[in-house]
């Protein structure tokens, strides 16, 4: 029962990356009405950006910073030059769009960044705790932090700013909104960048536990978009509650049976939810939409 517990605090954390990954998936569905499965590839990106700069000696803020400016650059690349020219098709065809996109960040990063895996070192050294029986790398406790305090700013970005207003005013009512002068194009780039800035801060944290290559951001894409998932598209509580049970499922899975079978039961979730409830699990629990 303690390394139950304890795999479960591990699975809390790693989870919490998951649900920004998963947060910024829903909050662009929200905006614009699309899937975004490039969100994994912003993951990729943020992360092999950090851990590429960090090995050339770059200091560890200087190398967040840089990730995350390339990354929201090329969200917001993505908006201009993909989605935006294509606004009037319908989401099915921006969908596979954004398909288009992630094997085209994942092509350029390999050009750029090489097939190899690039390491980036903890943020608080190598430091281990013991919870539960079991030790703990102080990184994953970095990943609960920084992930909460994501998700704070994200909250109080959609209540408190003018900006979070109009994305909530398009989710409830998009005609309606439109009507009131919020315009749908400029607060999907908004939208988009803030789910690349999300998608990279991921990816930072995450780097020093699971070394990027430029292959990472498929799976980690379908780790956030099954956060979204159970927790419900609509939903950004939701997202978040899905990315803490896609986190747990996993390590208790990892830590009892095998790693050889965790992806086959976190996906194996996933269509059980879309087959049984495919509104979310937490549909009927959260009913806040931003």
């Amino acid at each position: 029962m303690e390394q139950l517990l304890g795999y479960v605090v591990v699975g809390l954390a790693t989870g919490s990356t998951y649900a920004v990954i998963g947060l910024g998936i829903a909050l662009v569905y929200q905006v614009s009405g699309i899937i975004n499965f490039a969100q994994g590839d912003f993951v990729m990106l943020g992360g092999l950006t950090y851990a590429v700069a960090a090995e050339s000696g770059a200091h560890p803020v200087a190398a967040a910073a840089i990730a995350l400016t390339v990354t929201a650059g090329c969200g917001a690349a993505l908006h201009l030059f993909v989605l935006s020219p294509a606004r009037d098709a319908g989401h099915d065809r921006l969908i596979v769009l954004t398909i288009g996109a992630s094997i085209l960040i994942q092509g350029l990063a390999l050009l750029v960044f090489g097939a190899d895996q690039h390491f980036a070192g903890s943020f608080g050294g190598e430091h281990q705790f013991q919870a539960f029986g079991i030790s703990i790398s102080a990184q994953y406790l970095w990943c609960a932090a920084v992930a909460a305090a994501a998700a704070t700013a994200v909250w109080a970005l959609l209540t408190r700013s003018q900006s979070g207003r109009a994305m909530r005013a398009l989710a409830a009512d998009r005609e309606t909104a439109r009507l009131m002068g919020i315009a749908p194009l400029r607060t999907g780039l908004i939208a988009l960048v803030i789910a690349a800035v999300l998608a990279a801060i991921g990816g930072i944290v995450l780097a020093p536990i699971q070394p990027p290559d430029a292959t990472a951001g498929v799976p980690l894409g379908l780790k956030g978009f099954t956060a979204a998932v159970l927790g419900g598209l609509t939903s950004p509580l939701g997202a978040i509650a899905g990315g803490l049970l896609v986190g747990v499922v996993e390590a208790v899975v990892t830590g009892l049976v095998s790693s050889g079978y965790r992806d086959a039961v976190v996906y194996g979730l996933l269509v059980a939810v879309l087959l049984v409830r495919p509104g979310g699990l937490l549909v009927a629990a959260v009913r806040e939409r931003v």
